[in-house]
């Protein structure tokens, strides 16, 4: 599979299943940049359930504005309160302990432009995951792709469209609320450890 995917914020478990699976992977770099998708948020498993991290961006006058040009908003210390929402979350996980000394730089470090934060968060989970990360990006936007070997799978940045049902696996809140579908693959990394790529090559992606 060639996969066409979206940067995303710390990507949902269908992104990684995605990119563990292909044999080459293109980022769609040209796009108008939409609200209320996974450009700049992500869900974790909190003591209380499912919680939405979200990244605050600067509003922009444009009607249309391209991804790769949002800035992010930084009178908010966003960083500080999503890595606190993590501890509460995984410390109790079995590796979160054995990552964190990896995750703390990043959320201390003060990026421009959420692409490039995005872009960060991507290597920094592949490192952790030992997943090699090579890809291509885009350099025109297409509505649709005629290449018949690319699978376009950027609706996966809208989690309401994504779909894919994966197997269970050990969550830490799982005795309150049962095991709770595609979150960040962090939530995976923390809980799975080193099994974690194994899981990710062989769940089945609803395309």
């Amino acid at each position: 599979m060639k996969a066409l995917l979206h940067p995303s914020y710390f990507p949902s478990i269908s992104h990684f299943v995605a990119m563990a699976q292909s044999e080459s992977i293109t980022f769609e770099m040209e796009d108008n940049f939409q609200k209320q998708t996974n450009r700049n948020r992500t869900y974790i498993y909190s003591p209380n359930g499912v919680q939405l991290l979200n990244i605050p961006i600067k509003h922009s006058n444009l009607s249309h504005q391209k991804t790769k040009d949002v800035k992010i908003e930084q009178e908010f210390d966003w960083q500080k309160q999503h890595f606190k929402s993590m501890e509460a979350a995984y410390r109790s996980s079995p590796f979160f302990e054995y990552f964190e000394d990896d995750l703390v730089p990043f959320f201390q470090k003060k990026h421009t432009f959420l692409m490039d934060l995005n872009f960060e968060a991507l290597e920094l989970t592949c490192k952790c995951l030992r997943m090699k990360l090579e890809f291509d990006s885009t350099t025109e936007y297409f509505h649709t792709i005629e290449d018949s070997q690319i699978t376009d799978l950027r609706y996966l940045i809208n989690g309401k469209k994504d779909l894919s049902v994966f197997e269970n696996y050990p969550q830490v809140f799982d005795d309150k609320f049962g095991f709770l579908n595609n979150l960040s693959v962090l939530d995976l990394l923390f809980n799975e450890g080193k099994y974690a790529m194994d899981y990710l090559k062989n769940q089945v992606l609803i395309k």
